[in-house]
């Protein structure tokens, strides 16, 4: 005999998103319900790729994208080489081993085409707009507004706005326009899918360990794609509170079952812990603001990304720390008041909106390692930053679209389009301001045109472009803002020096070395100066500066060199130019003013050696013809040749 064992119908219909039991259908409503199931994903992630179309016409820009990237050769590829590197570096102060791995392989697929990067970019906030979906889809049934006046469709729908809302805003861009900003995307997709694991691993009856599991490795992988994960452990503290209810209230804070949730914790705050330090050591984070600085810093900034969240205008790729914090400047004290009132209002609606609560302090705890705790960096806020704590807010939408009493009315969901379709002509606008480095810094300046950083920057750009008084109108506008900015008095006194203006690029340098004593760049180009101006003596001394700051400096061995000549101490000037080409032997200049020093002293055959050598590394080197041409001739006409 044949036993059956019975099944319960809405067991077999659960929801695959939600994990909820879903109302039983007929075939055709089944179908119709099946269809909307899974549009609404692929509208998400449609719509997000076309609101960020323009970052794939985009470049690598001069700001962390040339040190990670155009400069870095040890990230190219997957092979052992690179893999070790990956592992072992904390280039710029992070680890983030994932990270790199991803990029390897974009350097596998595409080389240094910049346009593949971006896409890899694109794809995966895509990715995390449809993940977002799902995870605020699960949230928001457990927070039971589903069953208080909304159906399911009501709650997708609702999932599905804040989702968008989370996607398509210009806050966003910078993370995803940015490829040095790949691991912002990147732990985010792996944070998400350790909360949504661990969601499903909550609501099975029997606490099966695998969604367990599965939500701590994904959670590891979060932490080494990028460090700001560490918040995950507080922040399901919070869940468990709200919607979950595992915690606090009639579920006790030391009951078996709360103690249940601390223990589901503890590896996770563990393994925070542990990348919180290595990656305070990896930062090595320079002179820190006190306590009355840090406070007003991370007022201002947390009002800042609230403001800009309801009114994204007028956003920048770069918002300049001040030189000076004064806790009691007006904008600071704003601030305070703003903060003041925000923590009123949600102590308020604690108990009849306990999901808004829930929400707001889920926005703080994640923002919280990124207010200006430990400053890194030239900025006062940054508008990556909000990237990962953007979700809460966007929750907060679902979740009152879901208390009206009718969530999907037509003038409900017009208003829900227009505000995501203005978000995303905004999104696109601010996408294109980072297609280069020249629009990257000009975005800056319009924004903010006494900025230090960007004013350097441009004058750096200019300087290239041959627009000499520009770059110097651009370094000089910083320095009256920064006036302590070593690296920038050395800037300016190379672009005075194009212009043959040496007394005045002398005082640069000098300024320069006096801020900043070890920088040889400063050194070397003071030497240059003084030699311009007949004091090769002192250009030597710098010269030895330099090279005792930096050793492998090719320019300042050559230069060296050049100032023995011109004081008729050729023989001496042949060891610096013997060590620039050791250091260098790709350098034209070395192997040129090599052979020029030999010429002096007669050795014609070794100096028709070093201009050969030079035109094999530059054939078009005009001079370099000229003295073979000579040299050669003259070897010639040599009775005993």
């Amino acid at each position: 005999m044949r036993h059956h064992r019975r099944l319960d119908a809405a067991a077999q219909l659960e929801d695959p998103v939600s994990g909820l039991p879903a109302p039983q259908q007929g075939g055709a409503s089944q179908r119709r319900r099946q269809t909307w199931e899974w549009a609404l994903p692929a509208l998400i992630a449609v719509a997000t790729f076309i609101a960020f179309l323009p970052a794939l016409r985009a470049d690598f820009v001069d700001w962390d994208d040339e040190s990670n990237f155009l400069a870095n050769p040890y990230y190219r590829g997957l092979g052992p080489a690179q893999l070790r590197w990956m592992w072992s570096t904390t280039l710029m102060g992070h680890y983030i081993p994932v990270s790199w791995m991803t990029l390897g392989l974009d350097y596998t697929l595409w080389g240094m085409n910049p346009a593949g990067y971006h896409l890899t970019n694109l794809v995966l906030h895509c990715a995390n707009a449809v993940l977002f979906y799902f995870l605020a889809r699960r949230l928001l049934n457990a927070a039971n507004l589903a069953g208080q006046n909304a159906d399911q469709r009501s709650v997708a729908v609702a999932a599905a706005i804040a989702a968008l809302l989370f996607a398509i805003h210009p806050l966003r861009v910078e993370s995803v326009g940015w490829v040095t900003e790949r691991r912002d995307m990147l732990s985010m997709l792996f944070y998400l899918s350790a909360l949504i694991l661990y969601l499903r691993y909550v609501e099975q009856s029997a606490h099966r360990l695998r969604p367990y599991l599965l939500a701590l490795g994904t959670f590891v992988l979060s932490l080494l794609s990028k460090g700001t994960a560490i918040t995950l452990a507080p922040l399901l503290l919070i869940l468990n509170v709200y919607p979950l209810r595992r915690l606090g209230g009639k579920a006790g804070w030391w009951t078996a079952s709360a103690r249940r949730v601390y223990l589901e914790v503890l590896p996770i705050a563990l393994l925070s812990a542990a990348i919180s330090l290595l990656s305070i050591i990896a930062l090595k984070p320079g002179r820190q603001l006190p306590f009355t600085g840090k406070l007003a810093v991370s007022a201002y900034s947390l009002a800042f990304y609230l403001w800009k969240t309801i009114a994204p205008s007028g956003l920048a790729p770069l918002y300049d720390m001040p030189k000076q914090v004064n806790p009691l400047e007006p904008r600071f004290i704003a601030s305070y008041a703003v903060v003041a009132v925000l923590i009123a209002l949600v102590l308020a609606v604690r108990r009849p909106w306990p999901g808004v609560a829930a929400a707001a302090l889920a926005y703080f705890v994640i923002l919280f390692p990124l207010l200006g705790v430990v400053q890194n960096g030239p900025q006062i806020a940054a508008d990556r930053y909000t990237y990962h704590a953007s979700p809460a807010l966007a929750l907060v939408i679902g979740s009152v679209l879901l208390r009206l009493k009718r969530p999907l009315a037509p003038p409900v969901l017009a208003f829900a389009s227009a505000l995501i379709v203005a978000f995303g002509v905004l999104t696109w606008r601010q996408t294109r301001f980072w297609n280069n480095t020249e629009v990257l810094w000009t975005r800056v300046l319009e924004v903010d045109e006494t900025s230090p950083v960007g004013n350097f920057a441009m004058g750096a750009i200019r300087f290239k472009q041959d627009r000499v008084a520009e770059a110097i109108q651009h370094y000089s506008t910083a320095l009256a803002v920064d006036s302590l900015y070593g690296e920038g008095h050395n800037n300016l006194g190379v672009a005075l020096a194009r212009q043959r203006r040496f007394p005045e690029a002398i005082r640069e340098y000098q300024r320069a070395i006096a801020l900043k004593p070890s920088l040889a760049d400063a050194h070397n180009n003071l030497g240059t100066a003084l030699a311009a101006v007949g004091d090769l003596n002192g250009a030597i001394t710098q010269y030895s500066t330099a090279l005792s700051f930096d050793p492998g400096r090719t320019d300042a061995e050559i230069n060296w060199g050049n100032a023995l000549v011109r004081l008729d101490s050729a023989r001496q000037a042949l060891p610096h130019y013997a060590r620039a080409v050791q250091l260098r032997p790709t350098s034209a200049d070395a192997h040129h003013n090599w052979g020029v020093a030999l010429a002096r002293l007669g050795d014609l055959p070794a100096a028709i050696e070093q201009f050969r050598a030079t035109l094999a590394i530059q054939p078009d080197h005009a001079e370099a013809a000229r003295y073979l041409e000579i040299a050669t001739r003259m070897l010639a006409q040599k009775p005993n040749h």
